[in-house]
């Protein structure tokens, strides 16, 4: 059967443009541009180079969403990277992402991001909840949301984004008009980066951080198979998705570097601290509420997303054969959704979150080069698609791109080899898992997918 034209069983395609651009920004956008430029700042010399790290994980975040929008638009799949590892390699690498996913990178992130909400509720609200109370209650609460379905969970989920947008938006406003400018410049005695070899593993270092906070918009792809049009809306929903997000990050990253000055770099909240410059303990209060909408969006988004995944997997065959099941009613693949839930819960509860974030930061970056090496594989084996778009100096950008993604790899084995051998041992992990499962399969992988 054509894997272009055929159908998965119960999925019910209710998402639009508007929708997948909204689902990109969220899947960005937690808690990361609140706390993230202060490490850059202690990291580099001085604003411009601030600013070029940021300015060049925008562009290495856009030449791979380039690569992932004609990737979408060849395998418009549910499960959207698993999908596309899956057809250019071989299930088993596909089964080890669907695997890290679900055991740290997603469930580690939504942990962090339980707990951060956790943190700030009790500031808003005065009280002094648990904070285990908190993370278990609003893990559970979004993903029993979008339980309901596709619709219900990208409704909720547009809604807590364009809050979030509003509230960043805000920052960068009043941040900008109401206080003085204070521009953060380099120490006098810093050497121009290209003469110190310190500085530039140091900007090495600053990078992981900002690619971090760039990371995740690959989930949206995950709903494909839940897109109307997905050949046009998945790319371009991508594509929209990102631009939206480095204008709101290089728009925040300025507005902390001319408010704070030379404190940026030991301030550890400078969004609290902008606001605060800005409005007073009014402000701070209000980016408190800002920053507890955006966990609580991102938190909804994760329970919207990776379940996808999972539903694919077991729909190959490989995984709990309830996982691949949906809801007659709302066509949601609830078991997957709960089976995430319960993950992030047990690791926000167990506080080996940090842990996670630092082990997995690695993997998931070499999951990335080889997805984005994937598209070379594509278009060998299928020269006759051309997508109505094109990648700006394909290969060479590409290639570039791959290149500076390597060089973040190596940076994190630098400083911690640890983590990342320990994060790499945790993916292999689901080796012996893979062929237990294929073992298990009585025929071959049944996931049809359609491009609508």
């Amino acid at each position: 059967m054509d894997l272009h034209t055929a159908e998965t069983p119960g999925l019910v395609r209710r998402l639009g443009l508007f929708d997948m651009t909204l689902l990109t920004m969220g899947t960005v956008i937690g808690t990361s541009i609140f706390i993230v430029p202060q490490v850059v700042a202690r990291d580099v010399n001085g604003l411009s180079w601030m600013l070029a790290a940021w300015f060049l994980g925008g562009v290495l975040t856009m030449g791979e969403a380039l690569v992932s929008a004609e990737l979408a638009w060849r395998r418009p799949l549910v499960g959207g990277t698993y999908a596309y590892l899956r057809d250019a390699y071989h299930p088993a690498l596909a089964f080890l992402y669907g695997w890290s996913l679900l055991l740290v990178i997603q469930t580690g992130a939504m942990a962090s991001i339980a707990v951060i909400f956790a943190r700030y509720c009790n500031e808003v609200t005065h009280t002094h909840i648990k904070e285990g109370l908190i993370t278990t209650a609003v893990i559970a609460l979004f993903s029993a949301v979008n339980c309901f379905g596709v619709r219900v969970g990208s409704t909720v989920q547009n809604v807590f984004m364009i809050v979030k947008i509003a509230a960043i938006g805000a920052l960068i406003v009043l941040g900008w008009l109401l206080t003085g400018a204070h521009w953060f410049t380099a120490p006098s005695v810093a050497r121009p980066l290209y003469e110190d070899w310190d500085a530039v593993t140091r900007f090495g270092a600053a990078m992981v951080p900002i690619l971090y906070s760039y990371a995740g918009w690959q989930m949206a792809a995950f709903l494909a198979g839940e897109v109307r049009d997905p050949q046009r809306n998945v790319p371009r929903g991508l594509l929209l998705g990102n631009v939206g997000v480095i204008t709101l990050y290089v728009g925040a990253t300025l507005v902390y570097a001319r408010a704070l000055g030379g404190n940026l770099g030991d301030t550890p909240a400078p969004a609290s601290a902008v606001m605060g410059l800005a409005l007073g303990e009014r402000g701070a209060q209000m980016l408190a509420i800002g920053i507890a909408v955006s966990a609580i969006g991102y938190l909804s988004q994760a329970a919207l997303t990776s379940p996808r995944v999972y539903f694919a997997m077991a729909a190959d065959g490989l995984f709990f054969r309830s996982v691949a099941r949906l809801n007659p009613r709302t066509h949601a693949p609830v078991a997957a959704i709960l089976l995430q839930a319960a993950m992030a819960i047990v690791i926000a509860l167990s506080r080996s979150y940090h842990e996670i974030l630092n082990f997995v930061m690695a993997v998931d970056l070499i999951f990335h080069l080889l997805v984005m090496f994937s598209l070379f594989l594509y278009r060998r084996r299928e020269p006759g698609l051309t997508a109505p778009f094109s990648i700006p100096f394909h290969p060479v950008s590409t290639v570039c791109v791959m290149l500076v993604q390597a060089g973040v790899v190596g940076s994190l084995f630098y400083p911690a080899p640890g983590n990342a051998v320990t994060g790499f041992a945790i993916a292999g992990a689901g080796i012996p898992a893979y062929y237990f499962w294929r073992a298990r399969r009585p025929h071959p992988a049944i996931l049809v997918e359609s491009v609508g």
